[in-house]
């Protein structure tokens, strides 16, 4: 019991605090240099917040792709409201946004290339879209914080699109602000991502992705407005974020339409309101060696939700050091059926304090897909109603955890099981070959 309770102490502290550890991703800068640079202004772009700027944005990368392979090429976007429809990036390109530059979206769909993404590419190697660095360190904890807003906004004007949806208007395909597709090499960072009328972030089949230091601004229940939603996407670093959102905060997804796997995610230091976090999803395949660290969730249905994909599975997940507060479900496991073998397998869940949670969680297989070796370890969560957990078709072990759970979930947790029940050990994820922040 004071173990226990030593786990709700600290880790009330770090939702009070907001303290945020001091580990980062590699060494030296983010960014590549780029030997040749041009401002949007330079093909006829116009900061109002009224004057189209497609075709400015279109020639000027038109332009730029002569640089690729003479060490890439920046597009420089000055302070200043550049209403824009879609446009498509190149391979080794940084698109730079200034401090007080907004990326403003039009409002009229035909604006919106095939309603695809505003920012969009696919097949690319080698792409930066950032703000203005706003690293600091915290005085009061020594740790390393990161200052939102200010450093350069993509706004989708998502409003118009919600009120059609809404309104059963359902002619135009609501589109995400950022969509890479097979690409690899690509870092976003520094920037504010406000109203999109879908996911503000979509990689997709992509590989070696750093998402870093970003805002990304929904109102609570807006619809189909997920933060990140990373699918088929491999070597995923995710650090770093403030999230507001109607959907989910972040969301991994596995479909059968790519090619790539949905492996090795780390998802670390990361605040958020309005949603959880999601992994698994989607129409086949696996989703697997996910490691997620250091979050502060609020007012959300699901802190955070495990759920194999149809037909596929998810497997070796590792969840530590979570605070929730006012959510409705702490944490849901669910597999359904039409996998080989168990849907869900290999899930530690550890360290984690919510307050004002309504339902502990849900542990659920099927009949003939049974949930297996899920670990609960140092687990409080305060003020959930009776019957506080829900489990069937599921098998694990736990310890330190409040409130009890299911009778097959009290397994005690073998010895010789590294650190508690299911680590994935020491492996950062983050530290691919080329990224690098600070």
């Amino acid at each position: 019991m004071a173990k226990l309770s030593a786990i709700v102490g600290s880790l009330l502290l770090l939702l009070l605090l907001g303290a945020r550890g001091a580990v980062i991703c590699g060494e030296g800068k983010p960014n590549p240099r780029r030997p040749h640079r041009v401002s949007i202004t330079d093909f006829g772009g116009i900061g109002d917040g009224l004057t189209m700027n497609t075709k400015a944005f279109q020639n000027a990368i038109f332009y730029l792709r002569s640089f690729a392979d003479k060490g890439g090429a920046q597009l420089f976007v000055p302070a200043g409201a550049w209403l824009t429809g879609s446009f498509t990036l190149i391979s080794h390109l940084t698109l730079s946004l200034d401090d007080g530059a907004i990326i403003l979206g039009s409002t009229d769909p035909l604006d919106w290339t095939g309603q695809r993404s505003l920012i969009y590419g696919s097949d690319l190697t080698d792409v930066v879209i950032s703000g203005q660095p706003r690293d600091g360190w915290d005085a009061l904890t020594g740790a390393r914080r990161v200052v939102p807003n200010g450093n350069g906004t993509v706004d989708g004007q998502g409003g118009r699109w919600w009120d059609r949806l809404q309104g059963g208007v359902a002619e135009f395909r609501h589109p995400h602000l950022v969509e890479l597709v097979r690409s690899t090499g690509v870092i976003i960072s520094d920037l504010t991502f406000r109203d999109p009328p879908n996911a503000a972030i979509h990689p997709v089949d992509c590989s070696q992705v750093l998402i870093k230091n970003v805002t990304i601004l929904a109102p609570p229940g807006s619809p189909n407005t997920n933060g990140i939603a990373s699918d088929s996407s491999s070597n995923v670093c995710i650090e770093d974020c403030n999230i507001t959102a109607g959907g989910d905060l972040i969301l991994l997804l596995k479909n059968s339409n790519a090619t790539a796997a949905s492996t090795n995610i780390t998802i670390r230091r990361i605040d958020g309101s309005g949603g959880g976090i999601a992994i698994g999803g989607g129409i086949s395949g696996a989703i697997s060696t996910v490691h997620v660290d250091t979050l502060r969730l609020s007012a959300a249905h699901v802190g955070v939700a495990v759920r194999a994909p149809a037909g596929g599975h998810v497997e070796n997940v590792l969840i530590s050091g979570v605070a929730m507060a006012d959510v409705a479900i702490a944490f849901a496991i669910v597999g359904g059926g039409g996998a080989a073998g168990p849907p869900v397998r290999g899930v530690t869940i550890k360290d984690v304090v919510g307050v004002r949670i309504a339902r502990a969680g849900v542990v659920e297989g099927v009949e003939g897909g049974r949930i297996r070796e899920i670990c609960f370890a140092g687990v409080a969560l305060l003020g959930t109603a009776a019957p506080p957990w829900r489990c069937r078709y599921s098998d694990g072990f736990s310890g330190g955890v409040s409130p009890e759970l299911c009778p097959p979930l009290r397994k005690p947790i073998p010895v010789n099981c590294s650190a508690a029940c299911y680590s994935l050990g020491d492996v950062d994820f983050c530290s691919f070959q080329g990224f690098s922040a600070g």
